[in-house]
């Protein structure tokens, strides 16, 4: 650990390292979610859905010993679940959030089913690059390796607010989230255009969890998503349905689970669970603060949360 090495100076370092690590599912779930609810509808179901992209992705990992490959086999895993969740949430007086809870426990149940036998083993992990590039220091060298993940989603948050902003596509995907009466009137199909951003939003949410497995924390198990996905819905919130904001509040949120083991490297043991319940807290303050009518329904696609006629 760089903070056995470096002290208090440490600390710091560690939390920005675990920034980078930690805040790569958010960002994938988030951009999914905000691509999902720019369209009118939302997707609690993500949560199964990280679980379900982190089994796949480490289970096709271990059985073919290709990393990338299982990363695209989360990111179909996402879609299949998207699929299922698309259809559903729009049959006729059909609540969202009521099938969003029933996609997370459909997602996590098969997702620790089918993910039993691999569990134990060790599947191959994703290459990493090194910030660190600039100094001899190994444990400075270990701290600042990022995912590639990283970069991708990085990239993809600024080319989603180009796609809602100057693409045809993404004019319908927000035309249909903020009011679909007047997208039928115009010819448009409100299943098609909900349903393709819900499965390109779960697809996201699957390389995600392809992240968990196969980066940070590296390894799967039952509790390796900590709710990041419903936490996620939160920071959609939280960024005004924005993906560049989405990008920073995910950071925002990676930093937050990266206080508890930044602390602990230090020897601070006394409040270990408090500082382990940090992204939790920042998420019950986030709902705090944005209940306020006004201040939450900025931003808010119109049709947002309506049930299907």
């Amino acid at each position: 650990m760089a903070t056995e090495a470096l002290g208090w100076w440490g600390v710091p370092l560690a939390i920005v390292a675990g920034t980078l690590r930690g805040s790569v599912p958010f960002l994938f779930v988030s951009l999914g979610e905000c691509l999902t609810e720019k369209s009118g509808k939302i997707n609690l179901g993500l949560e199964g859905t990280l679980l379900m992209g982190a089994m796949s992705a480490y289970a096709i990992s271990f059985l073919t010993g290709s990393p990338w490959l299982g990363v695209v086999t989360a990111g179909v895993a996402g879609l299949f679940l998207g699929l299922i969740h698309g259809w559903l949430s729009q049959q006729p007086r059909v609540n969202d959030v009521a099938v969003g809870i029933a996609m997370i426990i459909f997602g996590s149940g098969l997702a620790f089913f089918l993910g039993k036998p691999f569990i134990q083993p060790s599947a191959p992990q994703l290459p990493t690059f090194s910030l660190a590039g600039w100094t001899q220091i190994p444990q400075l060298e270990s701290a600042l390796r990022i995912s590639p993940l990283f970069i991708l989603g990085v990239a993809i948050a600024p080319l989603m607010q180009w796609f809602f902003r100057s693409t045809r596509w993404g004019l319908l995907v927000r035309a249909v989230g903020d009011s679909p009466d007047a997208a039928r009137a115009m010819g448009i199909s409100i299943f098609k255009v909900r349903m393709a951003s819900i499965v390109a939003g779960s697809f996201l949410a699957g390389i995600g969890g392809a992240s968990l497995s196969l980066f940070y924390p590296g390894s799967w198990s039952e509790r390796i998503s900590s709710g990041q996905g419903l936490m996620a819905v939160a920071l959609v919130i939280f960024a005004r349905w924005n993906p560049i904001q989405c990008l920073f509040a995910s950071l925002l949120f990676g930093g937050a689970q990266a206080i508890g083991p930044a602390m602990q490297s230090v020897g601070i043991d006394a409040y270990y669970y408090l500082f382990n319940a940090s992204p939790y807290i920042l998420t019950l303050l986030i709902m705090v603060i944005t209940c306020s009518p006004k201040r939450t329904l900025t931003g808010a696609p119109g049709a947002l949360g309506q049930a299907q006629e």
